[in-house]
């Protein structure tokens, strides 16, 4: 059994000491135990260009308050904020463990309309974190729309699926709720996989609204949420045997396509 718990929230434009505070009230209204804390995209800032000014080096403060929370609530922790490494800055996923092992993902589609790829370097390879029996790949917004890019692989000698939770953070503006809600059943469905995708609710500082739906879709396209545009915080348990029963029993995987990505 894997239980996740996310967070939709509204943020406060370009805080970072703001939004850690207000997530610490947040995460620490979770009562049950849980095993896995999903914050949105660049939760402690909003979806801002403005990196110059709210970048953060690697294990500094956000990092350091993310692995605090993990430990805490003996649950990982996963969510995006800027980051500056080698003078380039990348909108980076961190995945976290209560222990204080990690990972990260680089957001590998930059989001050309809101001139994201003027300020950020695209990521290189994708992420996936084998947690508690889970085999989980966390990615980011726009990466949504690329499905090549996030497309689950089954390995016939290892008799093993590339993972079983697909996680999205995002800033998804509310006119393209529709999409949003369209994408996430369709990769749940093509991947045969869990699909998570948390976004966050309210304005932002350059007037861009959202409308939350973050939502968790089962591997037969199935809502397991109560899907609104309110802030909300939702815990939802799966179990593993019902993912593997599902598979051996509808076994698309063994017609997938093989492929390669080219990585840049």
């Amino acid at each position: 059994m894997l239980k996740i718990t996310f967070i939709q929230s509204d943020l406060h434009w370009q805080d970072i000491d703001a939004n850690l505070a207000m997530f610490e009230e947040k995460i620490w209204q979770i009562k049950e135990k849980t095993d896995l804390i999903i914050l949105p995209e660049m939760f402690n800032t909003g979806f801002s260009m403005n990196a110059e000014k709210l970048a953060e080096p690697v294990n500094f403060k956000t990092f350091k308050w993310m692995n605090q929370m993990a430990k805490q609530t003996n649950a990982a922790l996963c969510g995006s904020y800027i980051i500056k490494e080698s003078g380039n800055f990348y909108n980076r996923l961190y995945f976290i463990e209560p222990e204080g092992s990690f990972d990260f993902y680089d957001k590998r589609h930059l989001f050309r309309m809101g001139e994201e790829h003027l300020t950020y370097s695209p990521g290189k390879k994708r992420m996936i974190r084998n947690f508690r029996g889970w085999r989980i790949m966390p990615q980011i917004c726009y990466d949504l729309r690329f499905p090549v890019w996030n497309k689950n692989r089954y390995n016939t000698i290892s008799d093993g699926f590339d993972y079983d939770l697909l996680i999205f953070v995002a800033n998804w503006p509310a006119p393209r709720t529709n999409v949003w809600d369209a994408l996430l059943k369709a990769r749940a469905l093509e991947n045969q996989c869990i699909t998570i995708g948390v976004n966050r609710i309210g304005s932002d500082g350059e007037g861009i609204s959202y409308s939350g739906h973050s939502v968790v879709y089962d591997f037969k396209g199935l809502a397991l949420n109560k899907i609104t545009d309110q802030a909300s915080i939702q815990s939802i348990e799966f179990d593993k045997e019902e993912l593997q029963n599902f598979r051996k029993k509808f076994p698309v995987y063994l017609d997938w396509d093989d492929f390669e990505i080219d990585h840049p």
